[in-house]
C-alpha cells in the first residue's frame, strides 16, 4: 500500500490516521489549519449572505406595504381641491336661492358626500379644527395671527380650509387663523 506521497505503508500505518499525520508532519497540520480557516471564512460569508437576504426580504416587504398605503398620495392631493371647491360652492349659495335651486344643491351635496366616502374608503380623513381649538403645528398651518379679545394666544380663531390625512401621514394641513392675544 502507498500513501498520498507514493511512499510504501504497512497495513497498520494505513489504518491509523495519527501515523499518517506524523508522516506528513507540518505540511498536513498546516493544510488542515488552512482548510479550517477557509471553512470558517465560507461559513462567515454564508451567514452574512443569509442575513443580507433576510434584510432585503424585510425591506421589500416594508416597501410593498408602504406603497400599498401611500401609493395614492399624488392622486389624493389632486382630489383635495375638488373637495374644497364643492364645499365652497355649497357655502356660497345664498339662503334665498336655496329653494329655487334645491335639485342642483342636492346634486352637489350628493357629489361631495360620495367624494368624501371614496376618500374615507382609501384612508383619507378630514382634519376639521373648530374655533377655540388649540393650534397644533403638526396638523395646522397658521395663515395669520391676530389679537382677538376673549381668546388665549394659540387658539384657532378662523378656519380657512380643512386639512387631510392619508392614514397617518399629513396630506395637507388645515389652514387656520390663530389668536395672538396675550394670556
Amino acid at each position: 500500500m502507498t500513501d498520498r506521497r507514493g511512499l510504501k505503508m504497512t497495513q497498520e500505518q494505513a489504518a491509523s490516521p495519527e501515523v499518517e499525520l506524523e508522516d506528513f508532519g507540518m505540511d498536513a497540520a498546516a493544510e488542515l489549519e488552512e482548510m479550517r480557516a477557509e471553512r470558517d471564512e465560507m461559513r462567515d460569508k454564508f451567514m452574512r449572505a443569509l442575513a443580507e437576504a433576510e434584510n432585503s426580504r424585510k425591506r421589500a416587504d416594508r416597501d410593498r406595504k408602504e406603497a400599498e398605503l401611500y401609493g395614492s398620495t399624488r392622486l389624493a392631493r389632486d382630489l383635495l381641491p375638488v373637495h374644497d371647491n364643492l364645499s365652497r360652492a355649497l357655502q356660497a349659495i345664498p339662503e334665498e336661492s336655496r329653494a329655487a335651486s334645491a335639485a342642483l344643491i342636492e346634486g352637489v351635496e350628493l357629489t361631495l358626500r360620495e367624494l368624501t366616502n371614496v376618500m374615507t374608503r382609501h384612508g383619507i380623513t378630514t382634519i376639521s379644527p373648530a374655533i377655540g381649538d388649540v393650534f397644533d403645528p403638526q396638523l395646522h398651518q397658521a395663515m395669520f395671527e391676530a389679537p382677538l379679545p376673549g381668546t388665549k394666544a394659540g387658539q384657532i380663531i378662523q378656519v380657512m380650509t380643512e386639512g387631510f390625512l392619508l392614514h397617518d401621514r399629513l396630506l395637507r394641513p388645515a389652514q387656520v387663523g390663530v389668536s395672538s392675544t396675550p394670556g
